[in-house]
């Protein structure tokens, strides 16, 4: 059996693609557990909508005293809700292409039984500043874990970006997949970002000035290495980012260089020119 796992609050308010979210793993799940967090809006109710007897809420209330592990203790309440022997996890941004979705699938079965691999890697496409374009930068993380063995203490590590094992945090075993996972947090409409603002400075309070100072700009700020897309978005999601393709308020600024971003240029040309990217911050070990 295989699950897929997500949590979502304030949907509708934050405008998260999860909808389409839970659509892209059910194209290949036995169920989807979605943890839905007591919210200001019809979030239940859009969760609802997806009229599939194998989607399963869980009506929570989170607890923000805890900041950013509020968000891991939510997200393994949805793993422990969970019957399959794997699990595909899923953000309120993000939709799995339904390519990817197959090959998850596949490559579970194909090794669960080497008991080496906990969980397997999706390639990672960070859009920003509308659909078109993705930010390609060592600032963005390529991949991630996002299909993980259940019921092996593997547990979401710190703000859930990823996952590490037992009590002692040891770095999850993962194999690369050609599994694509499309992040569309920063292409969504403007007035969705600010709000996502707003409420990250309750969760990352350390934070705060910077998000103060993006709140104040009233426009996305250019980074470099913006790349075209050229490819083809998830089926699952075609319809929400028609809906959403323009918005006159969701700009990037003037293009403004910083000492910082020599290293992203330097690190970009030594990964063309090896396919290694240097200081790669992982989550995991290859095995």
């Amino acid at each position: 059996m295989l699950s897929g796992f997500t949590l979502v609050r304030n949907a509708v308010k934050l405008d998260f693609s999860i909808v389409p979210a839970i659509r892209s793993l059910l194209e290949v799940c036995d169920e989807v557990v979605v943890n839905v967090g007591k919210s200001e809006d019809e979030t239940r109710d859009l969760v609802a909508s997806v009229k599939d007897p194998r989607v399963r809420i869980l009506d929570t209330e989170w607890d923000f005293t805890k900041k950013n592990i509020m968000l891991s203790i939510e997200t393994q309440r949805a793993m422990d809700a969970c019957r399959g022997s794997w699990g595909i996890y899923i953000q309120a941004d993000e939709v799995l292409h339904e390519r990817g979705a197959h090959i998850l699938k596949e490559k579970a079965a194909e090794w669960d039984g080497d008991r080496r691999v906990e969980g397997l890697l999706v390639k990672y496409l960070h859009f920003y500043g509308g659909f078109d374009q993705i930010a390609t930068s060592r600032r963005w993380y390529r991949r991630e874990v996002r299909c993980i063995r259940l019921g092996k203490d593997i547990r979401p590590y710190q703000g859930a970006q990823g996952f590490r094992v037992g009590p002692e945090y040891r770095k999850i075993q993962a194999r690369v997949t050609d599994a694509e996972m499309f992040h569309y947090g920063w292409a969504r409409p403007a007035k969705a970002i600010k709000e996502k603002l707003e409420i990250s400075k309750t969760i990352y309070p350390w934070g705060g000035n910077r998000f103060d100072k993006e709140q104040a700009r009233g426009f996305l700020e250019w980074i470099p290495l913006l790349k075209p897309f050229t490819g083809t978005h998830p089926a699952a999601a075609r319809e929400w980012i028609a809906e959403r393709a323009v918005d006159p308020d969701r700009v990037i600024g003037p293009m403004k260089l910083k000492p910082e971003h020599v290293r992203f240029y330097l690190s970009d040309w030594i990964e063309r020119l090896t396919g290694a990217r240097v200081f790669e911050f992982r989550n995991y070990v290859l095995v």
